[in-house]
């Protein structure tokens, strides 16, 4: 293993390492988790600097160290409070030349990648990369437009994204991204050095060691079911309700919906006197291991899921997993860890839920995703990956 840190332990000078997102949310979410974890691995795996840049309530410098978050006032994304959208590209330029990155990697497919752009003329040395994190020609273009213009504009408009993406990807050094589908479409689109990266969990924190007994006495309920995610309709935890509404009451099921969302209020009231608790967005890493490793199926809806950090944070806790086929998930869940249905489809997803509760077979599928995870995912494995593979450039060798 020590073999293995060596290229980014011996680079001689301390280079600074820089993230450019507006995906960040202190309401958790997949990219925060990334990038919260690749500071941690720089800090103890080298004397490199790490900078994040993203949007805040106010314009704010923070020093932790040798790293720096650099937050830029910005209005909060409508529908959508826990986020928000960094426009101020110019404030982003000034941060940049504040700060002087040897590697920018950006991981949003619109203004800031043209302000990492506009940046790296003036700086030729410094490495551009590019995090594909969704696809989003499909998923947002052609799936939103298809509501208000039909199916017909909205595959034209999807193409035109296409187009777009393959202009804007093809000025970065490296591209890399989350599942094989995605990255066999930029590859498909002329987009040179795609490279996929897996992603990772701490099986240390994720464990079935952290179940409590005393909790799931609490609920009053077996199986008990649960969700970590958003509450909204991207991530489809409407369907997870009606799913679980769709159960049997002999079943005796309690689900718990870890997370936050604006469909939060109404899921409530859709479940007002069943068996369903609401925990809201739980920060501490611990906490969330321990809700997860004391229930018994992992349930999502959501079919536009790019990688799935909470698929294996609940596969590391043990779980089985009920899901769709559609996305990343396919990737995550072979059949031998779970089941994949219809996308949209509740009483496919309830029919799922009852049978696998019912099977011989369910505490091996948990034991089984456990291994899967411990065999497959960790975070030493990404961000070596990353660093060796994906940070790869005659610039960053002239940095040294």
């Amino acid at each position: 293993m020590e073999r293995l840190y060596s290229k980014i332990r011996a680079q001689k000078n301390v280079m600074t390492f820089c993230d450019l997102t507006q995906s960040y949310s202190e309401m958790g979410g997949g990219v925060r988790t990334y990038l919260t974890e690749k500071r941690k691995y720089i800090e103890a795996n080298s004397h490199h600097k790490h900078v994040l840049i993203i949007p805040g309530p106010i314009d704010r410098v923070t020093r932790q160290g040798r790293h720096v978050t650099i937050e830029i006032a910005s209005p909060r994304v409508p529908g959508s409070p826990n986020y928000r959208l960094l426009i101020r590209s110019k404030s982003v330029i000034r941060a940049l030349r504040s700060q002087c990155p040897d590697v920018i990697e950006c991981h949003d497919a619109y203004n800031l990648p043209w302000a990492a752009i506009a940046y790296r003329r003036d700086h030729p040395q410094t490495l551009l990369v590019a995090a594909y994190h969704t696809d989003f020609p499909t998923v947002y273009v052609e799936t939103l437009s298809r509501k208000f213009i039909g199916a017909k504009q909205a595959s034209h408009l999807k193409a035109k994204a296409y187009n777009y993406a393959s202009k804007l990807y093809g000025q970065f050094d490296r591209v890399f991204a989350l599942n094989d589908d995605m990255a066999e479409r930029l590859s498909g689109l002329g987009v040179g050095y795609v490279h996929r990266l897996s992603l990772g969990t701490d099986t240390q924190v994720f464990s079935p060691d952290k179940a409590d007994e005393a909790w799931r006495r609490e609920l009053k309920g077996s199986p008990i079911l649960v969700y970590a995610g958003r509450l909204d309709k991207e991530k489809q935890a409407n369907v997870v309700l009606e799913a679980f509404m769709s159960l049997p009451c002999t079943m005796n099921a309690h689900l718990v919906m870890i997370g936050d969302g604006n469909l939060k209020e109404a899921l409530m009231k859709r479940s007002q006197g069943k068996s369903v608790t609401f925990t809201g967005f739980v920060r501490e890493r611990e906490t969330l291991a321990k809700l997860l490793a004391s229930s018994d199926i992992y349930v999502s809806a959501m079919a536009h899921e790019t990688f799935g950090i909470s698929i294996i944070e609940a596969q590391a806790s043990g779980l089985p997993v009920i899901g769709v086929k559609a996305g990343a998930m396919i990737e995550r869940v072979p059949s031998t860890l779970g089941h994949l249905g219809p996308v949209g489809d509740a009483k496919a997803m309830a029919l799922a839920i009852e049978r696998l509760w019912r099977s011989e077979q369910i505490s091996d599928i948990g034991k089984n995703a456990r291994e899967h995870v411990l065999k497959n995912y960790s975070w030493n494995r990404t961000f070596l990956s990353l660093f060796e593979k994906v940070y790869t450039d005659e610039r960053l060798e002239l940095s040294a």
